[in-house]
Order: C-alpha cells, then structure tokens, then sequence
C-alpha cells in the first residue's frame, strides 16, 4: 500500500509498523541497472576527494530511489509557499508564560520533517537505509555515472544522513547546539557517512565534491540543513530523471521566502547561504542579483534591482520540525481537515484548519498552533494568486498547478 502523509500523524505504532518495511528493505531499497565496475583503490592523498570527481566515460545507469521516495512523502510536512509576511508574535498559553513550539517570524516557509513520530524502529531504518547508500556508493564507480544521476546521489546521501543524524539525537530545539558523528563535530562538520572508505561530512559533500564539479548554482538548493533557515526539503527524491526540475523548484521557494531575501534597512539582506557559496557560484553581486531574479517572483525580482547594497542576515537555526524539539507527553495523534483525515496529498494544498488531538483529546498546543496558522497562511497565498504546488512530471518537467501529483 502507498505510504501517505497521513501516516506521519498516525498513532506511533502504526507509523514505525509502515515506514520501517520500504526502509529496512536491503536489495530492493536501491536497485541498480546494469552494475558498474568498482573504483579504483587509488585516492589522491592530498585530496581524498577527488576521486569523487566525475570522469569524462560516462556508462548509462540508473540508482532507484523508490523507497526514499515514499518516506519522504510520509513524514515530510509541506507548509506551501511564502507569502513574505513575517509570521506574528506567539502569545503564551493560558495559564503560563511559556511559549510551546516554534516561534521564528519564518515558521510558516519551508517544509518540515515531523521527528516526533519517528520511533526508534523508524530511526534504525534510516541508518540500514544510509548504509546501503554508502555500500552502493562504494560498490560502483560513481563517478562513470551519468552526471544527473551523481549528483541525484549525493543530494540524496546528505539529505539522508542528516534526517537519520537528527532524528538520534531528538527533541532538540537547534541541532548547531548539538554534536554528532564518528569525530563529535557540529552538523555540518560531523563525519556521517563514509563512501570508497573516505569519511565525508555534509559540508565535505557540499563543498568538496558537488560545489566544485557541477557548475549551476541552483544545486545548492537541494541539500537540506535541517533548520528552518535552509532551503527546504522536498517530498520526492530525487533522481537522474527529475534532479534539474527539482532544483528549479527549491530554488524558486527559497529565493521567494523572507528566509531567501528581504529589505531591511534601506539594503538587501540575503541569506548566508548565498556567503557561503560566493567562492563557488557568486563572484559578485551582480552575479547574485542575477541568479536571484532569474527564480523571482515579480514583486521579489523588482526588490533585488531597487537596492544597491546587499548584505548577508543570520541564519535561522530552530530545527525544521513541527514543535521545535519540544516533545509532548501524548505521542499518538490524529489529525483531520473538515472532518474528515487527511490523507495522500491533499495535505500539500488544503486551507481547511487541521485538528490533531491524541485519543484522550488532548491537543498538541504546538503542532496545533502550527498547523492553524499554516492553513491560514495558505488560504492568502491563494487570495494572491501565488500558486500553492507543482505537477511533476516523470521527465522531470514541472509546470505551474493547484494540486501535488506524481505521474
């Protein structure tokens, strides 16, 4: 049966029960057509990763990321698109001074994972799944691969070493407070995966193997961060076929987002992201300016030619989750739209308010507030016309659409 959304609101037993099967599956979880030969054992001792470097023979194969897919469209919450307002202030509850869940003016953009129903069943999965990447990964010459089909892996490989990182170590509230991997560095540093026995980090990813040998900047918005300041996850994953339309489209979301860019000050204030990747992409504002309004919106693309000045903003670092680490005393919850479930992907463009209460009907005061608030937001993104979802096609084209559908 098809994995849905729904699932990741489900009672936490049945949630571990679903997603655990296509995950902890070993040979069918990455299929390859036609293996390649293994790599070579020599490594460039000064540069380890160069032989991570794509070769100029290229050999027609195909990684499946079936399975990933599915579990990125289960526990992937989509939030829909930025209306560039920032979101209000959080008033604390009855009773009590404290604020449950996430308070950041950019709370309503970008997707979220819901680690809260991720159980340690699920989280063992994501570490068999990541091995298999790895064994993959080290088994085959990646670098003889078709060039959309490398670098579909490394996104994938990241993205899913740091939902398993993250997911060990929840509830947290910012995972940059935290340390993981083998050598107990910050996230981006941590040595979590290791391919043709190099030890790589999700920076060394980022920065030494795709940054370096893919020369359009819009890949740098398909590694998630696992904050809310990152370009957000999608629900599909990505592949050779569907890889550039992808890109396209976290570009398009993150560069319409207030956590993209925004005025302040009488200049424009952009995410770090755009600072860290300047050696690679940017060699000066120009440069920026023009890759900004190549993926604007009308209104966001006339802000990035007002200002003259641009300067760089903090980066948001509360973890993109569904209520800020703070984990509530009842797991299971149900959540419904209208009186009804919610179900497949309706979820991705419904303005309808979304009740989640546990059996006892207890609400989660967090997830509860997050999700009113997105339906709101959702329902003036329409009242704008900003579209609210993509048809993808399975060329990896994407069009303008209503509704989120896989064909």
């Amino acid at each position: 049966m098809t994995l849905r959304l729904i699932a990741a609101f489900a009672a936490t037993t049945a949630l571990g029960t679903g997603l655990a099967a296509p995950l902890a599956a070993e040979s069918a979880a990455i299929s390859i057509e036609r293996q390649a030969s293994s790599p070579s054992a020599s490594t460039n001792s000064q540069n380890p990763l160069a032989r991570f470097t794509p070769a100029a023979d290229r050999r027609e194969h195909r990684i499946d990321y079936a399975h990933w897919d599915e579990a990125l469209g289960w526990f992937v919450v989509p939030m829909g698109p930025s209306i560039r307002v920032g979101a209000g202030r959080v008033d604390p509850r009855t009773g009590t001074r404290r604020i449950y869940g996430h308070e950041s003016r950019y709370r309503l953009e970008g997707n979220r994972v819901a680690f809260s129903y991720l159980t340690a069943e699920i989280r063992a999965s994501l570490t068999e799944y990541r091995a298999d990447l790895e064994r993959i990964g080290s088994e085959i010459d990646l670098t003889t691969l078709p060039r959309n089909e490398q670098l579909a892996f490394w996104l994938n490989l990241h993205n899913v070493a740091v939902i398993e990182a993250l997911a060990g170590e929840y509830p947290m509230a910012e995972p940059y407070e935290r340390t993981f991997g083998s050598n107990s560095a910050a996230l981006d540093d941590a040595k979590l995966v290791t391919v043709a026995r190099v030890s790589l980090s999700p920076r060394e990813i980022r920065e030494g193997i795709v940054y370096p040998n893919w020369s359009d900047p819009k890949v740098i918005y398909g590694f998630w961060r696992g904050v809310i300041g990152g370009p957000s996850i999608q629900r599909l994953a990505f592949t050779g076929g569907n890889v550039d339309a992808l890109l396209s489209l976290s570009a398009e979301e993150f560069v319409n987002s207030l956590r993209g860019v925004e005025s302040w000050g009488g200049s424009l204030r952009v995410s770090p992201i755009y600072e860290d990747t300047a050696s690679f992409y940017f060699s000066d504002s120009e440069d920026l300016r023009a890759h900004l309004s190549q993926y604007a919106r009308d209104d966001v693309r006339e802000l990035v030619s007002r200002y003259e000045q641009v300067s760089y903003k903090s980066f948001e670092t509360d973890i993109a989750d569904l209520q800020r680490g703070e984990r509530d005393p009842s797991l299971a919850q149900l959540c419904s739209s209208g009186g009804g479930p919610v179900g497949g992907y309706d979820l991705a463009i419904s303005a309808q308010p979304i009740v989640c209460n546990t059996p006892a009907s207890r609400p989660n005061p967090a997830i509860q507030r997050l999700m009113e608030e997105r339906a709101e937001n959702l329902r003036r993104a329409r009242s704008r016309g900003i579209r609210s979802g993509m048809v993808i096609y399975g060329d990896g084209a994407y069009v303008a659409g209503e509704t989120v559908e896989v064909e």
